[in-house]
């Protein structure tokens, strides 16, 4: 081998591939914020799945035998009721972790977890995420900021349910779904859109088309592209805003993490 093939050889192993964002786990914002340490043990503790639309991660008062970190998809939380009813109390996605009830000591939880945009995450045995939360310092911290943000998002969605119209919550939902998703467009079924917003399906249709004929959406079937979303940010209530500066606020920058 030559000398200008050997430095060929020695500049290739030091570059990492670029990693698709399925592919990266540290695509999730929580799991780029660990520091090397951390990430040193958690990297091989780490496996990769595939969420697929509508696939329920774990059900109402089932103890929880993973936690989730989604990297492409988003999943919801849903409230369910005893004649099988439901509301959706928070969507987590690139920004957060699926199985606060894990590391918080309880197990289960009364909602259930439903994929809503279908991707991809990653996910961590529960035995070993209560091992590393029991570690305290930076992860106990991180997902103790995690766990704030998130039930502020729960305590607002409560709040926008009872006192805003439901095309304002729809516009609440679009914007914190477009924050977690790569692009502008979302695959949805009517009916867990229904189950997420707690109103018959004909309830969801008629606010999406109402969406529709002022420009803001194109709504088909379940499928939708946001036209423009300053005009979504305009419609819809303080909701939105108050959730995503209190995630901004504890967990950093706005935006996903890229790492190469």
């Amino acid at each position: 081998m030559n000398d200008h093939a050997a430095q060929t050889v020695q500049v290739a192993t030091r570059i990492r591939p670029v990693l698709s964002p399925h592919l990266n786990p540290r695509t999730n914002r929580l799991l780029a914020a660990l520091p090397g340490e951390e990430w040193a043990r958690w990297d091989g503790l780490l496996e990769p799945v595939a969420m697929p639309l509508g696939h329920v991660l774990y059900e109402s008062g089932v103890t929880q035998r993973h936690v989730y970190f989604p990297t492409t998809a988003i999943v919801s939380l849903l409230y369910v009721m005893e004649d099988g009813a439901s509301a959706e109390i928070a969507v987590v996605g690139n920004e957060g972790v699926v199985g606060v009830s894990l590391f918080m000591g309880g197990g289960s939880t009364p909602s259930r977890g439903v994929v809503q945009s279908a991707g991809h995450g990653f996910r961590i045995p529960a035995r070993a995420m209560q091992v590393e939360f029991d570690r305290a310092g930076v992860v106990l911290h991180l997902f103790l900021r995690y766990t704030q943000a998130l039930i502020t998002q729960m305590a607002q969605t409560a709040v926008c349910n009872r006192h805003h119209s439901l095309d304002q919550q729809l516009c609440r939902w679009l914007l914190l779904s477009l924050d977690r998703l790569q692009d502008d467009e979302l695959l949805m079924t009517q009916e867990l859109m229904a189950n997420m917003l707690g109103v018959r399906r004909e309830g969801v249709t008629e606010a999406a088309l109402k969406l529709q004929r002022a420009g803001l959406i194109r709504y088909s079937r379940g499928h939708i592209t946001v036209l423009d979303r300053p005009g979504l940010e305009r419609r819809t209530c303080e909701c939105y805003g108050v959730v995503k500066t209190e995630y901004d606020r504890l967990l950093g920058a706005s935006g996903p993490v890229e790492v190469r």
